[in-house]
């Protein structure tokens, strides 16, 4: 028996509120409308209607929308109910719903799944949806809703775009080479390899950038040094509560310890470490301190309290404990003093984190790829570069190769395991 290619679901968030909007999408929507609200308004015009059930019991008084396909927001019929949001008004117009033949619950994701299905959206245009739907920051808000109107799109595009109009010069040298219109010799090939050449760098230029992904990562930033260097005190004064133990015996962090903060639209995610030591005899200590050394390589942003010089050049080097005797003058190359009573030093500190936090996260103006998008786009201009001028056959072959690349990325060439994966972080009803 066939799946039943009608669904329904609440599309305005759970229930209660004051107003709950259920959408129907596919062949069988205008007549479940239908059944449910009797008489159908006029299409994208609301009219109120009495909903019933299929023995003719009133459900509730709801605005009735209907919207034929296939300029919808599937590519299918669609209908929206938007009735009262109680539970109980939700659950028997589900109910009602459910009641109907070949109707069914829709899954996560499943209504945008069909749009891309119908070419209503295209594979990166509803990766930023589902970013969207999982923004909790403001940049991170941006950069998705930059998505989901198509500026990524609108970029891949054009790539896109000038690659086939190389795939199709290449073809025609091929198949007509013997046509005096289409000429083959080395002026016409150099001029298709500098063509070639000139979107790979293009394409290069927007891979180097800061991916997206960043923003909805966070970034992280690493506090290391030896022990009682005021890592913990630090990090409970820059998230402004208790997130780490602060003792003044040695080695009371053994772990990393983390901590989110969002500020100024910016997820961090703030790690404490093991205080470091040339050498231990405690187990325990030693992998504690192991684990340190992970962080602060991995770390986007390492804040290095120690009076060492710190280990990575782009690091910020703190002088903590400014307020105790001795250590009130800023050393020579050390970037900020620190103290724990002075709320101007943590502002400071905060400053000098979001300095550094610009060059690592993308530009609110610029259109951001995800890693993975990156690396297609990577792929993509590596074939057009290391295409060799003199062997049309192997232009062609790296123009496919391009265009295979790119396709992907607009949901061409996607895989049922990558859509499954997309769409199953997506809620009910989108």
């Amino acid at each position: 028996m066939a799946t039943p290619s009608t669904i329904f679901a609440v599309s305005s968030g759970q229930p209660p509120a004051a107003i709950a909007v259920i959408r129907v999408s596919g062949q069988g929507a205008m007549s479940a409308a239908m059944q449910l609200a009797g008489r159908l308004p006029p299409p994208r015009e609301a009219r109120m209607r009495t909903l019933r059930d299929r023995r003719g019991g009133i459900l509730d008084r709801a605005l009735v929308l209907i919207f034929p396909g296939p300029a919808t927001a599937t590519g299918e019929d669609l209908v929206e109910v938007h009735c009262h949001g109680g539970r109980a008004v939700v659950a028997a117009v589900e109910a009602a719903l459910a009641d109907l033949p070949d109707m069914r619950r829709a899954e996560p994701g499943e209504f945008t799944r069909r749009a891309l299905a119908h070419g209503r959206i295209d594979l990166a245009e509803a990766e930023g949806l589902a970013d969207l739907l999982e923004a909790q920051t403001e940049r991170q808000r941006v950069a998705a809703l930059g998505a989901v109107e198509g500026r990524v799109s609108a970029r891949v595009r054009n790539w896109l775009d000038r690659a086939t109009d190389m795939a199709a010069r290449a073809e025609a040298m091929l198949d007509f080479a013997e046509e005096d219109d289409v000429p083959v010799d080395a002026v016409s090939l150099d001029r298709l390899k500098a063509d070639m050449d000139v979107l790979a760098v293009e394409m290069l230029e927007e891979v180097e950038r800061p991916p997206v992904d960043r923003l909805y990562d966070g970034l992280r930033i690493v506090l290391g040094g030896p022990p009682n260097s005021g890592k913990s005190t630090l990090l409970n004064l820059l998230c402004e509560r208790e997130a780490a133990i602060v003792s003044p015996i040695a080695g009371t962090t053994r772990d990393r310890i983390e901590a989110t903060i969002v500020r100024g639209g910016v997820a961090y995610i703030l790690v404490d470490t093991a205080g470091l030591a040339a050498a231990t005899d405690d187990a325990i200590e030693a992998i504690g301190i192991g684990r340190a050394e992970e962080a602060i390589a991995a770390a986007d942003i390492l804040l290095w309290l120690a009076d060492t010089p710190p280990p990575r050049d782009d690091a910020i080097w703190l002088h903590t404990r400014a307020d105790l005797d001795g250590r009130t003058i800023l050393p020579s190359g050390k970037n900020v003093a620190v103290s724990q009573d002075d709320a101007g030093s943590i502002a400071a500190v905060w400053r000098l984190i979001a300095s550094h936090a610009e060059s690592l996260l993308p530009r609110a103006d610029a259109i951001a790829l995800k890693r993975h998008q990156q690396e297609e786009c990577r792929a993509a201009a590596v074939a057009l570069s290391l295409a060799p001028a003199s062997d049309l056959l192997l232009l062609a072959e790296h123009l496919r190769v391009t265009r295979a690349c790119l396709s992907g990325l607009l949901g061409v060439s996607a895989t049922e395991t990558m859509l499954d994966a997309l769409f199953g972080r997506f809620c009910l009803g989108k």
